[in-house]
């Protein structure tokens, strides 16, 4: 299947992302790997959610901000391949969960990018996972989420 008909089916619009305000890029290809910088849950340019899991925020609202990341990386590789179509699939997800210390259900907040990962790749979109509790993350964004990538060489 077409990925960009799988987002549509799934009711997931990509935006065009803007350029970086700091020193990084949004993707780096090494070989026919690709490796994106951190993001965030921003939707049209601001934050859904702002707070911490376990203090101000829900285990729904984490979710939701953990999706809305993996829609903002499909937006920066869609932006760099042109195709989605050229990912052959999901390596290693790096995701932080900013949380009160007794918070500990960071995984099931991160599973919901992962499921999302899968329900757009199949079996490609399964991947190596970490899934880490801090208590600060940039902008006071409740989840941050990296992805290593292989695609079509």
């Amino acid at each position: 299947m077409k990925i960009e008909a799988r987002l549509a089916e799934l009711g997931i619009t990509l935006s065009v992302p803007g350029t970086p305000k700091f020193s990084y890029v949004s993707v780096k290809q090494v070989g026919n790997l690709l490796y994106t910088s951190g993001n965030d849950c921003r939707r049209e340019g601001e934050l859904i959610y702002q707070g911490s899991l376990g203090a101000t925020l829900s285990l729904a609202q984490g979710k939701e901000a953990a999706r809305q990341c993996i829609i903002n990386i499909l937006s920066s590789l869609k932006a760099w391949l042109g195709d989605l179509d050229q990912i052959k699939g999901c390596v290693k997800m790096l995701a932080f969960v900013q949380s009160t210390d007794d918070f500990k259900e960071q995984p099931l907040v991160i599973n919901s990018a992962s499921d999302l990962l899968i329900e757009i790749f199949g079996d490609a979109g399964k991947h190596a996972r970490s899934a880490i509790g801090t208590n600060a993350l940039p902008f006071d964004t409740p989840v941050e989420i990296e992805l290593i990538l292989e695609i079509n060489a």
